[in-house]
């Protein structure tokens, strides 16, 4: 049989190639949220796409590689929806905090949520050196990074110090996710951010007036 050489036919071929890794992916990815990594076998990924398991070998060498590829996803979801968030606010940080916060609660309190999966994923492998925990440490830098820049932008004295106490708030909301009443997790994550945030400028004002005063 005569192989078609034509762009299109080309075409054809790289986007059945993007769907079945993206079914691939998919499919992991649910079930690594879901039941955690360890928990999830190959055979039972291959069976839940619809795959062989050649098929999956192909887009992804080994687990590890798909679990690392699980969570670069997440991770563009996540930064995804605070950049969203971030619109509009470029002029006004505490407005920007109250609406990250806000799809952060939103998020906490959705039916099926099982926590963050970057902490869940670093949770089962406690080798540093894992692909899958570099990436869960590298978006927990980043959260934090992002944070700072924020804190810097309220006047916080010591915007590093500010932005380690609001992730810490972050990541203990998410892994107290399951223990929260409804409705709970925005008023909880809004209250104590003032807090935070309300104490960085109080400390930072003494310092301030005498800086002045020199």
């Amino acid at each position: 049989m005569a192989i078609d050489p034509s762009p299109s036919s080309a075409a054809s071929r790289a986007s059945e190639h993007a769907s079945v890794r993206e079914r691939i992916l998919e499919t992991a990815s649910l079930l690594f949220y879901n039941h955690g990594v360890r928990a999830v076998g190959v055979d039972l990924i291959v069976e839940q796409a619809g795959v062989a398991k050649t098929s999956l070998y192909r887009h992804f060498r080994t687990k590890d590689d798909l679990v690392e590829a699980f969570l670069a996803r997440e991770d563009a979801d996540f930064w995804d929806t605070w950049d969203r968030a971030a619109e509009g606010h470029e002029d006004d940080a505490a407005a920007e905090l109250v609406a990250q916060l806000d799809w952060i609660g939103e998020r906490l309190e959705r039916p099926n949520y099982r926590g963050c999966p970057q902490i869940n994923v670093a949770a089962e492998f406690p080798d540093s050196d894992h692909p899958a925990r570099r990436v869960a440490a590298a978006h927990k830098r980043e959260l934090r990074l992002r944070l700072e820049k924020i804190a810097e932008r309220l006047g916080a004295e010591r915007p590093n110090e500010l932005a380690g106490q609001l992730s810490l708030l972050v990541n203990g909301a998410f892994v107290s996710s399951q223990v929260l009443s409804p409705d709970e997790a925005i008023p909880l994550l809004r209250s104590t951010a003032q807090a935070l945030v309300g104490a960085a400028r109080e400390t930072s004002s003494p310092s301030r007036a005498r800086r002045a005063r020199r």
